[in-house]
């Protein structure tokens, strides 16, 4: 199914309700295209109002407001994740399954982004075996191309999977 921004539900409800991650970290205002099993295209407006901001002095220089490259790559990783479990949202997001990144490779950085731009990741299904996704994609800003991710491996796993083992009762 082909879907694009214009739909009522690929805002912030529907990433809400796919991926458990909230505010100060959740990194993606909105789907712009989603083709489940093959890829989908993502923004998150960068502002002057970002938390990484708030303790630059006010003399900071311009290269100061360059937005983290590990905020780039987190809200592409949050994209990958999305398009991994776009069509079977959980029920409970934040209790019921849980994506877990595995590894990252090839990652090249080819510039910054600030305050005013809108990142626009692609990310492209690379192979689904079972539960595991591997993704990659990249990520572009005022036709700029920013960040470009070879491989990225994910893994949906129930959270009861991931809680401690009981103690061993003691005699």
């Amino acid at each position: 199914m082909n879907v694009s921004a214009a739909e009522p539900d690929h805002g912030l409800h529907r990433i809400k309700n796919t991926i458990p991650h909230r505010t100060p970290i959740l990194l993606v205002d909105q789907v712009v295209e989603a083709v489940p099993g093959e890829r989908m295209s993502t923004r998150k407006a960068v502002s002057a109002n970002e938390p990484c901001y708030a303790a630059l002095d006010p003399d900071a220089s311009p290269a100061a407001y360059a937005y983290p490259t590990a905020f780039v790559v987190e809200s592409w990783a949050q994209s990958a994740v999305l398009l991994s479990t776009w069509e079977n949202p959980n029920p409970d997001v934040l209790a019921g399954k849980v994506e877990l990144a595995g590894s990252i490779s090839d990652v090249a950085f080819d510039g910054h982004a600030y305050p005013g731009d809108v990142l626009e990741h692609t990310v492209r299904l690379v192979k689904q075996a079972g539960d595991t996704a591997i993704l990659a994609g990249e990520t572009h800003a005022g036709g700029r191309r920013l960040l470009s991710v070879g491989s990225f491996v994910v893994t949906l796993k129930d959270v009861t999977e991931l809680l401690p083992a009981p103690a061993a009762l003691s005699m």
